[in-house]
């Protein structure tokens, strides 16, 4: 029996596709297929898809946790980005959280919340 799993996508909603798709280039993720309801993203290892669906109950609730190596100069691109002023969305510094993780929050167009961030080495 063969068990392997090969990958696991959320599937982002979208008040409005396009926007959503320029706000995340914005950021440095790349549209590799797009249609009228569906578009996959991705930045490297990393990907999702980002649906045309817009419920804003559940746009507002949906939170999506993006594991980096370093959440500093993550940060310091969206900053880079102009995103906050082009698409009107919020951005949180980077801080140090009691889970070990150190992460900034960034929340897109349609209301989803990204929490970005790397593990904390342990001390010796």
């Amino acid at each position: 029996m063969n068990l392997e799993t090969i990958e696991i996508k959320a599937f982002v909603p979208a008040r409005e596709l396009a926007e959503s798709i320029a706000f995340y280039e914005a950021i440095g993720f790349e549209a590799t297929m797009e249609s009228d309801e569906l578009a996959y993203l991705r930045f490297g290892k990393t990907s999702f898809l980002l649906s045309q669906f817009y419920n804003p109950e559940h746009a507002n609730n949906f939170v999506m946790h993006m594991l980096v190596s370093n959440a500093d100069d993550w940060y310091r691109n969206v900053e880079a980005s102009d995103v906050v002023a082009k698409f009107a969305v919020r951005l949180s510094p980077p801080d140090d959280r009691p889970w070990g993780i150190r992460d900034f929050t960034l929340i897109d167009p349609t209301g989803v919340l990204w929490r970005i961030g790397h593990v904390i080495p342990a001390e010796p």
